[in-house]
């Protein structure tokens, strides 16, 4: 899913980079969805770091 979420942000990003015209409308929702995949990505990024730093807080809450 990860990897899926990267590639469609990083097709999003050529297109709106592309020296390309297209209808404000479609540029609008391009930067809508990229903006959205940033957001997800940084949630998952988030959740794969959360347990890890749960996991050593709470070894060192019972040691104490």
């Amino acid at each position: 899913m990860k990897k899926l979420i990267g590639k469609i942000s990083q097709a999003v990003q050529v297109v709106l980079l592309a020296p390309i015209k297209l209808p404000a409308k479609a540029m609008s929702v391009l930067k809508y969805i990229a903006v959205g995949l940033g957001i997800i990505e940084q949630v998952m990024q988030e959740e794969e770091r959360k347990p890890k730093a749960e996991g050593k807080e709470g070894s060192n809450a019972d040691d104490e």
